[in-house]
C-alpha cells in the first residue's frame, strides 16, 4: 500500500511538471507571436511597370485610344490594391495587376498606386503621349463665311482682279479636303455692305457653342491715322462716306457675339492686321489637339499689317497650298501659320500675322482643321 501510494506521488508530480511545462510552452508561443505582430510594417510595396516600357525621363508615345496598363506590385505583408488613375486594375496572380485606361490626346500622366496590406502606399508617375493617328476628335459643324469683292462701284475705288479667285480656292479646298460640308458654307462674291452684315446676322442665328467657324475676307481695306480705325470695304462703299465701310470694331463684336467654340478670322486685305489685340510670330506649334479644342478661341491670320498688301496674294497662294499638302488628320491653325509664314515673306513685301482677335472672348484655345 505505501509503494502504491509512493508511486501515484511521484506520477502525479511528473503529470503536474509536464502540465506546467506545456503550458508555459504555450505561453512562451503566445508571447513571440504578440511581440512579431507587434512589430510595425512601414515599407510601402514596391512596383514594377511591365506595360507600357517606360524609361525614366522619356515620354512612350502611342496612337491607341485604349491603353494596357500590366504591373508587378510586392510587399511583405501582401498587396491589397493597385490603381492606375484612381482607377482599381484587377489582380492577376503571382503579384501582378493588369487593366485598361483611356487616353487622351496628348500627353497623359499615369499615377500607379500600390497599397499594402498594412495601409502603407507607393505610387509611380509616368507619361504617355498619345498622338492623333486615326482616331477621331469630338467636334461639331463647321461653319465657314467666305467674302471675296473685286469690284466696287464707286470710281475712286480701283477693282481688284484676284479676290474672287484666291476665294474660289480656299472653298474649293476646304469642301473638299476637309469637314466643311457646301450647305454650311455661305460664299459671297462682290458682296454689299448689306449682304456683309446680313451674312454675319445669320451665323448668329445657326452656330452654337459645340461648332467652329472660319471667315475669310479678300478686298479693299482701309486704315485711318487719324482715328486709327481699320475698315473693310463691300463692293458698294464709296471713298467719299465710311456709311457702308465695315469697322475692325464691328468685325470683333460679331465675332464675340457668334457662340462658337473656335472661330478664326483669314483676311486677305490692305491694312488687315489692325483687327489684332496681340499679334505675334511662332516658330513651334503644339500638338495636343484634344486640350486645344476644349477652350474656346477668337483668333485671325491676316496677309499684313498696317500696309498695303499686292492683288495678287502669295499670303492666299501659300495658305491654299500648305491646306492642300497637309497630310495630317489634325492641324491647328497655329500649325498652319507657321507652315507658310516664311514662304510668304520670301517671296512678296508682306509679313503676314497670326494672333487674338481684340474683345472677342478668346480663353487660349484653337481652331483645328479636320482633315476628310
Amino acid at each position: 500500500m505505501k509503494i502504491r501510494f509512493i508511486l501515484l506521488l511521484v506520477f502525479g508530480w511528473v503529470s503536474i511538471t509536464n502540465a506546467q511545462e506545456t503550458i508555459s510552452g504555450r505561453s512562451n508561443t503566445l508571447q513571440n507571436v504578440l511581440i512579431t505582430n507587434a512589430v510595425a510594417d512601414n515599407t510601402a510595396p514596391t512596383i514594377t511597370v511591365l506595360e507600357p516600357s517606360v524609361s525614366r525621363g522619356f515620354v512612350a508615345v502611342t496612337e491607341n485610344q485604349t491603353l494596357l496598363v500590366k504591373i508587378m506590385a510586392t510587399d511583405q505583408s501582401g498587396v491589397s490594391a493597385v490603381t492606375v488613375n484612381n482607377q482599381q486594375i484587377s489582380a492577376k496572380g503571382n503579384n501582378i495587376f493588369e487593366g485598361n485606361i483611356t487616353l487622351a490626346l496628348g500627353q497623359n500622366t499615369i499615377t500607379v498606386a500600390a497599397t499594402d496590406n498594412k495601409g502603407n502606399v507607393a505610387n509611380e508617375t509616368f507619361t504617355i503621349q498619345r498622338n492623333g493617328g486615326g482616331e477621331t476628335l469630338n467636334v461639331g459643324k463647321f461653319y465657314a463665311l467666305i467674302i471675296g469683292n473685286n469690284n466696287y462701284t464707286d470710281p475712286a475705288i480701283s477693282s481688284l482682279a484676284e479676290p474672287i479667285n484666291d476665294a474660289t480656292k480656299l472653298y474649293n479646298v476646304l469642301t473638299q479636303q476637309y469637314t466643311f460640308e457646301p450647305q454650311n458654307v455661305t460664299f459671297l462674291k462682290n458682296a454689299t455692305y448689306e449682304q456683309m452684315i446680313e451674312a454675319f446676322d445669320n451665323l448668329q442665328q445657326k452656330v452654337t457653342t459645340n461648332d467652329n467657324l472660319l471667315v475669310f475676307y479678300a478686298g479693299h481695306g482701309y486704315w485711318n491715322d487719324d482715328t486709327q480705325n481699320g475698315y473693310w470695304l463691300p463692293c458698294n462703299a464709296k471713298k467719299s462716306s465710311t456709311a457702308y465701310w465695315i469697322r475692325n470694331s464691328t468685325i470683333s463684336e460679331y465675332m464675340s457675339s457668334i457662340r462658337s467654340r473656335h472661330t478664326l478670322l483669314i483676311a486677305d486685305a490692305c491694312f488687315s492686321g489692325s483687327i489684332f489685340k496681340t499679334r505675334s510670330a511662332f516658330s513651334d506649334a503644339p500638338t495636343a489637339y484634344n486640350r486645344l479644342y476644349e477652350l474656346p478661341s477668337r483668333s485671325a491670320m491676316t496677309s499684313g499689317n498696317l500696309k498695303e498688301v499686292p492683288d495678287k496674294s502669295k499670303f492666299l497662294e501659300y495658305l491654299v497650298k500648305r491646306l492642300t499638302e497637309n497630310t495630317q488628320k489634325y492641324m491647328n491653325a497655329e500649325e498652319l501659320f507657321v507652315s507658310f509664314r516664311v514662304a510668304v515673306m520670301n517671296n512678296s513685301d508682306t509679313e503676314p500675322q497670326f494672333g487674338t482677335i481684340q474683345n472677342a472672348g478668346d480663353e487660349g484655345g484653337e481652331f483645328i482643321f479636320v482633315k476628310r
